[in-house]
C-alpha cells in the first residue's frame, strides 16, 4: 500500500456509480392560436425598436444628408441666379414642399441650416421650414422659420439661450441679411410691434424637454438694414392647412400608415404560414428582413403624426 493508493494490492477499486442522464425535456408544441400570438408580440417589439431607432439615431443622420443635399442644390441655384424669392420659382410655378429656400446661420450656436419652403412634420425632417403664409426672411414683413427642438437633428434646440443684441444671418435670393435679436417670448406672450416697412425674423421651436414638448417659444429678431421688397405669396393665414402650424400633426398621410400596417400584417402572416411550412430557420432568413421593411414604413408614418415641432 504506498501513499497514494488508498487500496490494498491486488484488490478491484471501486468506481464511483454512474449517473443517469437526464430525460431531454420536452415541451409541448405550442398551438396556432399562441404561434399567432407570439408572432404579434415579437412584431410588435421589433415595431417599436425600429420606431425609437428611427427617431432617436436614424432620423439625426438622415437629417445631414438630406441637408447636404438641400445645400448643394441651392448653392447651385444661388450661382445660377435662380434661388427663389417668393412663392414661386424662377418659372412662376407654386414652390414645391421642401424645397430650398434660404440659409441661416447661427455661428454661436453652432447651426448651420437650409431653409426648406413648408412647416409640416414632413418638411422639418429635412430641417428648418419657412411658413408659407409669411414672407422670406430679408423681405419687408415678418418672416417666420420653424425648428426642431429635439428630432431630426433638433436645429433649433437652443435658439431660447439667444440674447437680445446677438445677431445671426439669413442667405436668400436676394442677398445676405443680418439679423439682431429683440427677444425671446412664450406663447401668450405680448409681440413686439413691428415697425412699418420694417423687416423681421421669427424662430419658432417646441419648448420643454426633449421629445416631450410642453409649448411653443418664439425668438424675434430685427434687420439692421433696409428690407426689400416682398415676393408674392398665394398663401394666406386663412389658406394655410392646420398641419402647417406650430406643433401640428399631419394626419393628411394616415392613408400611408394604413398601407403600411396592412403591409406589415400581410408579412406577419406569411411568416407564420412559412414557419410551420419550413421551420424557422429558413422563415428567418426570408422573412426577417421583410417584416424589417415594413416596420420601417410603419415607424415614418407614425413619426409623421408627431408633433412637427418635436
Amino acid at each position: 500500500m504506498t501513499l497514494f493508493d488508498d487500496h490494498p494490492r491486488g484488490a478491484t477499486p471501486r468506481l464511483p456509480p454512474r449517473r443517469r442522464p437526464r430525460p431531454p425535456v420536452r415541451y409541448a408544441p405550442l398551438s396556432p392560436v399562441q404561434n399567432f400570438l407570439r408572432g404579434v408580440l415579437a412584431t410588435v417589439a421589433m415595431l417599436m425598436l425600429v420606431f425609437l431607432g428611427n427617431l432617436l439615431l436614424v432620423g439625426h443622420v438622415t437629417h445631414l444628408a438630406a441637408q447636404q443635399q438641400l445645400r448643394d442644390t441651392y448653392r447651385a441655384q444661388l450661382a445660377a441666379g435662380t434661388a427663389p424669392v417668393s412663392e414661386g420659382d424662377f418659372d412662376d410655378k407654386l414652390l414645391a414642399d421642401g424645397v430650398p429656400v434660404a440659409i441661416l446661420s447661427i455661428p454661436q450656436l453652432g447651426v448651420e441650416e437650409v431653409v426648406v419652403e413648408g412647416t409640416t412634420a414632413g418638411d422639418l425632417m429635412r430641417g428648418p421650414g419657412h411658413l408659407r403664409s409669411t414672407v422670406l426672411p430679408g423681405q419687408v414683413g415678418t418672416s417666420t422659420i420653424m425648428g426642431r427642438a429635439a428630432a431630426f437633428g433638433g436645429p433649433f434646440a437652443r435658439i431660447q439661450s439667444l440674447q437680445p443684441g446677438e445677431t445671426f444671418t439669413v442667405r436668400t435670393g436676394q442677398g445676405q441679411h443680418t439679423f439682431e435679436v429683440l427677444g425671446v417670448r412664450y406663447a401668450g406672450d405680448p409681440t413686439i410691434t413691428r415697425l412699418r416697412g420694417e423687416s423681421r425674423v421669427t424662430l419658432v421651436t417646441a419648448r420643454g424637454a426633449p421629445y416631450l414638448p410642453g409649448g411653443t417659444a418664439y425668438v424675434d429678431a430685427a434687420l439692421a438694414d433696409t428690407g426689400q421688397d416682398p415676393g408674392a405669396r398665394q398663401t394666406t393665414k386663412l389658406t394655410l392647412p392646420p398641419q402647417a402650424t406650430p406643433l401640428a400633426t399631419d394626419m393628411t398621410t394616415v392613408w400611408a400608415l394604413v398601407f403600411a400596417l396592412q403591409f406589415l400584417v400581410a408579412a406577419e402572416f406569411a411568416a407564420l404560414w412559412a414557419y410551420r411550412r419550413v421551420g424557422w430557420q429558413k422563415t428567418w432568413i426570408v422573412f426577417a428582413p421583410v417584416l424589417l421593411l415594413a416596420s420601417v414604413f410603419v415607424s415614418d408614418q407614425l413619426i409623421r403624426l408627431l408633433p412637427n415641432l418635436l
